[in-house]
């Protein structure tokens, strides 16, 4: 049983070399550790701190997680007499209780129609994962720059997370998903979303991507034109988290243009080598620097596009980019040597790349948004948390007007963005593929152009309401500044905000009726 002091016994330990201070009813002995605090002994010495509660000293200059470490639960010697702790770390796995943390369908109170029960078990059963599994992995691999751990994916693996990234469909028939909560035929589109906004707790933004975003956007081409042999040699290799794949479209001459594509694909027909020999350079491709296989748009002799998948071998180079976020993403810049690709490894039709290509930006978009929204509403806790503990002027720092309207245009951003996400995804759950391309491209593209352009604003909000914290990558702000750091990425990646909001009114326009006038 913890040994219990009295206030008085506490303050009697308030000098260098013998210093005690409360912190939430535990009493921890400083007296040794003191010397070697960041912060400078000056700081344990203050009058308000030596020998008394500094529970609320404590949390205006550091998170809770660090009393979780080993090294500081070690310092604690006993608990106040009659004191109750009253600050809890939540439990992996276990929903905040901080208003606008979790979206309604979550909240206590709230009904929704498009959640199932199999939905709830899936959603706190993931989340339990992410925290418990990928958390520990993200935050040491966002220091390093490596990629994601190998166990990572083979604890992916065994639930089959990775197979259920590439969304509801035949290739989930027969598995047995997150150890039996969802049935291969439950599984729909409201699934893929919880993983998206659970996923993005890590918050490590280029750990992300390097788990698996490549194959994210890189796979379903291959699963959705590709030969049935290839498919699903392919697919039962990713799935087991032991092969890589990525998307390689976007060159230094070719962003959203994807017509402009410079690379190129020459048709060879010559005995055995019946296939193509492709040439050309792409530029920033995520997982390029560890991808085993290379998802490839290509010019044909013709002038036309084709996809094709290229196994990593002689002739293919691959370069480290660096960006503004983690290395872990493997970001790169590919360079392609008159590499041969065997015929069968053609996705889809010659010169008819375009519709390959284009027909997988719909995912990739809606994926995109899913882990926007996520993301702003981690931050919209964050700020919460904050305002509610940080002082100025000796009161909260939400009785400040300015600071109460920063934090109402951020709720309003995230319950308007996900309410427009839910809606289209209840669409994509009662659509064919080919529906999804004709009636939702457009709001797809419109809706990611919003979430990433209100995600900017809720990271500058942030800053101004963490101060100094908010840029600063240790302490209190660090998940704050990590965030404004890399949320311009969501907004480029799968197509820049401007080019998607033309799209989405240029879709609208060519539906206009011819008989409509005001």
């Amino acid at each position: 049983m913890s040994k219990q002091f009295t206030v008085e016994e506490v303050a009697a330990h308030n000098k260098q070399g013998d210093l005690w201070i409360v912190v939430d009813s535990k009493v921890y002995d400083l007296s040794k550790f003191a010397a070697m605090h960041p912060g400078g002994l000056a700081v344990l010495l203050d009058e308000e701190v030596a020998g008394k509660d500094a529970t609320e000293a404590f949390f205006s200059l550091h998170r809770h997680e660090v009393l979780q470490k080993p090294q500081f639960k070690r310092l604690v010697i006993g608990t106040i007499a009659g004191a109750k702790q009253t600050i809890f770390a939540r439990e992996p796995g276990a929903l905040s209780n901080v208003p606008y943390a979790e979206p309604t369908w979550l909240s206590a109170g709230y009904h929704n129609p498009y959640y199932k029960d199999h939905h709830r078990k899936f959603q706190a059963a993931f989340r339990k994962f992410v925290e418990e599994v990928i958390v520990p992995d993200a935050q040491a691999r966002e220091e390093d720059g490596k990629k994601p751990s190998q166990y990572v994916f083979d604890e992916m693996a065994k639930l089959n997370i990775i197979a259920m990234r590439m969304g509801p469909g035949p290739h989930l028939k027969g598995l047995e998903l997150m150890g039996g909560i969802v049935k291969p035929e439950e599984f729909d589109y409201f699934h893929e979303l919880i993983m998206g906004q659970e996923t993005v707790r890590v918050l490590a933004r280029g750990y992300i991507d390097g788990l698996g975003g490549g194959t994210y956007i890189g796979l379903p081409p291959i699963m959705n034109f590709g030969q049935p042999a290839l498919r699903q040699k392919i697919a039962q290799e990713v799935f087991a988290g032991k092969k890589f794949c990525s998307l390689a479209i976007t060159e230094a001459f070719a962003g959203s243009d994807v017509a402009g594509l410079r690379c190129t694909a020459k048709r060879v027909e010559n005995g055995s080598q019946n296939g193509w020999i492709l040439t050309g350079t792409k530029k920033w491709i995520t997982n390029a620097t560890f991808a085993d296989y290379f998802t490839v748009g290509a010019r044909t002799e013709q002038g036309g596009l084709v996809v094709l998948l290229v196994e990593r071998q002689e002739g293919i180079d691959t370069k480290p980019i660096k960006t503004s976020y983690s290395p872990a993403a493997g970001t790169g810049y590919i360079t392609f040597d008159n590499v041969f690709v065997p015929y069968e490894n053609t996705l889809g039709k010659e010169n008819k790349g375009l519709q390959v290509i284009l027909s997988n930006f719909n995912h990739e978009r809606w994926g995109m948004v899913t882990a926007s929204v996520g993301s702003q509403r981690l931050i919209v806790e964050e700020c919460l948390k904050w305002v509610n503990q940080r002082k100025v002027f000796g009161k909260p720092l939400h009785n400040q007007a300015v600071i109460r309207a920063k934090i109402a245009a951020m709720i309003s951003r995230v319950e308007s963005a996900q309410a427009w996400l839910e809606n289209l995804t209840y669409q994509m759950n009662n659509m064919n593929y080919a529906e999804q391309a004709e009636y939702l491209a457009g709001s797809i593209a419109l809706l990611k152009q919003y979430a990433t352009s209100t995600a900017q604003l809720t990271a500058a909000d942030a800053v101004q309401i963490f101060g100094g914290r908010g840029i600063t990558k240790t302490g209190m702000g660090r998940f704050i500044e990590h965030y404004h750091r890399t949320v311009p990425f969501d907004a480029v990646l799968g197509g820049a905000e401007d080019v998607l909001g033309d799209l989405g009114v240029r879709q609208a326009i060519r539906k206009m009726p011819k008989n409509v006038r005001l």
